[in-house]
This record gives C-alpha cells, sequence and structure tokens, in this order.
C-alpha cells in the first residue's frame, strides 16, 4: 500500500484522484468497479474507477486491459499517454453522455461569430491581468500588461496577447529583489532549454482538466471559438485554458527558484497538485479541478446568452517570495 501512495495523488472528496504510473512495469485490469493495479503478478492496490479524474501513464512497459479502459471512460476520467521525454504525447477521453448533448452541439455550432469574439476578448483580457499577476507588483512590466489588458477588443483583432505575451515571458523570471524592472534571458519555446519541459508537462496536465470538464458538460471540445487546426480535437480546451496558463507558470517558476528544472518524479507531482491547488471564481474559492466546472457552466451560459460574462478562474496569490530566497 506504501507503493500505491507513490502512485496515486489523493484529493479531498470534493475532486477526483489523479493516478500517475511511472515508477516500473504496471499493469490496469478492473474488478467489480475497481481500478486494480499489478506488477509481477502481484496487487500493488485499488482504487474505486468513480473517484478517478485522470490516470497518466509514463512507464513503457504499462499494460492495460480493455475494460479498464472502458470503465474510465464510463466515468468520464482523462487517459494520458506520456513519451519517451515524459511530457504527454496523446489523451483518451469519453464520449459524453450528457443529456443534453446534441442540443449543446447545437449551441457550439450555431454561436454567431460576433459572441465567440466577445468570448475571446474577455479570455485573453483575463489571461494577460494573470500574466501580469504573476510579476513584480507596480514595476514597469506589471504596469505595461495592466494597460494592455484594458486594450483587448473583440477578437483581439489587434493581438495584444502576442505583444503581452513578449513582454511577459522577458520579465518572468524576474526576482522581486531586483523590483521587477529587469529582463532576463529566458525565452519561452516548446522545445527550448529548461524550464520548458516543465511548462509543458503543466499545460498538459491542465489541457486534459479543461477538455474533461467540457466532455462533462457535453460540449464537444474540437469546436474551438478562436482555435481552429483542423487537426487538433481540443481547440476549445486550448481556449479556454489561456487563462490557466498563469498558474501553471508560477508554480513552475517556483520549482526554478529551489533548483528544480526538469521533469522528474518531483516536479511531476508539484505539478498534478495544482489541480488541488484554491482557485478563485466569482464570489467562491475552490479546488481548481471544481472551479472548471463551474468555469465551464459559465462559458454554456454564455453561448446560450443566459450570461454575457464568464466567470473565469484565477489565481489567489502573487509572487511567492519565499520560493526566490527572501524573507
Amino acid at each position: 500500500m506504501e507503493e500505491l501512495l507513490g502512485l496515486i495523488r489523493g484529493y479531498s472528496p470534493m475532486i477526483k484522484r489523479t493516478v500517475e504510473i511511472s515508477s516500473g512495469a504496471t499493469h490496469i485490469s478492473v474488478s467489480r468497479k475497481q481500478l486494480v493495479l499489478k506488477r509481477d503478478g502481484d496487487k500493488i492496490g485499488q482504487i474505486p474507477c468513480e473517484d478517478i479524474g485522470v490516470v497518466i501513464v509514463d512507464q513503457p512497459a504499462t499494460t492495460c486491459s480493455l475494460s479498464a479502459l472502458s470503465s474510465l471512460m464510463n466515468v468520464n476520467a482523462a487517459f494520458i499517454i506520456c513519451g519517451p521525454d515524459h511530457l504527454p504525447q496523446g489523451m483518451l477521453i469519453p464520449f459524453s453522455d450528457h443529456t443534453q448533448l446534441v442540443s449543446r452541439l447545437h449551441t457550439q455550432i450555431d454561436a454567431p461569430k460576433p459572441l465567440q469574439k466577445r468570448l475571446w476578448k474577455q479570455i485573453v483580457k483575463a489571461k494577460i491581468l494573470a500574466q501580469a499577476d504573476n510579476l513584480q507588483a507596480d514595476s514597469a512590466p506589471w504596469r505595461l500588461l495592466k494597460n494592455l489588458a484594458s486594450g483587448v477588443k473583440s477578437g483581439d483583432v489587434s493581438n495584444v496577447e502576442a505583444h503581452a505575451a513578449k513582454i511577459y515571458w522577458k520579465n518572468w523570471l524576474t526576482c522581486p529583489d531586483d523590483g521587477g524592472d529587469i529582463e532576463n534571458s529566458y525565452r519561452r519555446e516548446r522545445y527550448g532549454e529548461p524550464p520548458n519541459g516543465l511548462l509543458n508537462y503543466g499545460y498538459a496536465i491542465m489541457r486534459a482538466a479543461v477538455a474533461r470538464a467540457l466532455v462533462s458538460a457535453g460540449l464537444q471540445p474540437a469546436l474551438g471559438i478562436h482555435h481552429c487546426n483542423r487537426s487538433n480535437p481540443f481547440c476549445l480546451a486550448d481556449d479556454l485554458m489561456e487563462p490557466l496558463r498563469p498558474i501553471v507558470d508560477a508554480r513552475v517558476r517556483e520549482l526554478y527558484y529551489s533548483g528544480e528544472t526538469e521533469v522528474t518524479r518531483f516536479t511531476k507531482e508539484q505539478l498534478l497538485d495544482l489541480l488541488t491547488l484554491r482557485i478563485e471564481y466569482k464570489d467562491h474559492a475552490g479546488p481548481l479541478m471544481v472551479s472548471l466546472h463551474h468555469y465551464v457552466a459559465s462559458f454554456v451560459r454564455c453561448l446560450e446568452r443566459t450570461d454575457q460574462v464568464m466567470e473565469i478562474p484565477k489565481l489567489c496569490t502573487l509572487v511567492d517570495t519565499e520560493a526566490c530566497g527572501l524573507s
């Protein structure tokens, strides 16, 4: 059972568990609605399927029965497979059995372009404000991002998002003791130098959690309001996760300040724990995985023209000065 605790990120009863398999060849099966994990024929643990939200497999020798996959899909769990670089490479999510599946699909398809552009404006503005909150308050780059956020137009036709990103990433690793006005040499590139790998891993976890919430709400994650790559089955997940990226950025920076730059078992655990992070949404606060369902429900109400403003989750804290070596 002690070994099982190394595989399962157990959370409060309010949210689903995340199961990560990376330390040894494991066979995944199901018995009496319990996900059973075995190594060398010996059972190392089991978890009720209904308690699972995400399964991450980062061990190439792992095997999984079809009945186990079917059971996971039946409880709306996401199944993620990692590649040789330990980064998520693919994801399996269930077809929704939501009672309003067809109605929601028509709502997505029929959403007029002006409405989609207004929602994208809200997303971009929230993302830039969240990025600003990751920088030193009242610093020059902080003020620049605040000003840029206030100038986002419908559909972000001026591409303010990209302009803000240049300022943000130049100052992202700046510690508060330098006043927040000294740029650093970090470059955000998907296949760039560390800690880019940590960002990639964290974003993939966030994307999976958002996609799962979308499917649970009866939405088609391929139908985005801004992202529209014909080969991307998760365009809408990529849309809605944009304001959540700074949450990952904040945790990765903490890890970087403490000397962690690579994707390891420890850093993966720290990034997986983001799903339990206390997040603000509207007048409430709660675990991120719970807030995602409120976020998606708010998005649906906007599509249906019941509401006009989305309830976008945001991080409760600013720069962690303690992680930067400051008291």
